[in-house]
């Protein structure tokens, strides 16, 4: 079963800058490449799903992956396949996909006044 974590976890655990400290976290956005260039999350690598079904084995994973899309569902595809062919110990799906980490964001700024 894959994990699924929110968004504030995926912001906690990347960081701000989005460079996790100690560089064993592989943060994969599968979404399409138009999607990838109108915003990602910090630190995101772009891999889409197909071609990560042709590369997930010969690539050499960090300890911990995680992986998001549009909304999540893409997502938790490309997770259970890293965790079936990959070589990483953890892997887990940012749930609500980049849109729930926008609402995130836009929800946690202050409001204007």
């Amino acid at each position: 079963m894959i994990d699924e974590l929110s968004p504030e976890t995926v912001r906690d655990r990347i960081g701000d800058d989005g460079n996790d400290d100690d560089d064993e976290l592989d943060l994969i956005d599968v979404r399409e490449d138009t999607a990838y260039d109108d915003g990602h999350l910090p630190g995101a690598e772009h891999v889409t799903i197909d071609e990560l079904e042709e590369t997930v084995v010969d690539r050499d994973w960090a300890d911990e992956v995680i992986v998001y899309c549009y909304i999540g569902k893409t997502s938790i595809q490309a997770a259970r396949l890293i965790d079936e062919y990959g070589d990483a110990e953890s892997v887990a799906s940012m749930d609500g996909g980049y849109e729930a980490w926008e609402s995130a964001a836009s929800e946690s700024s202050p409001k204007p006044q």
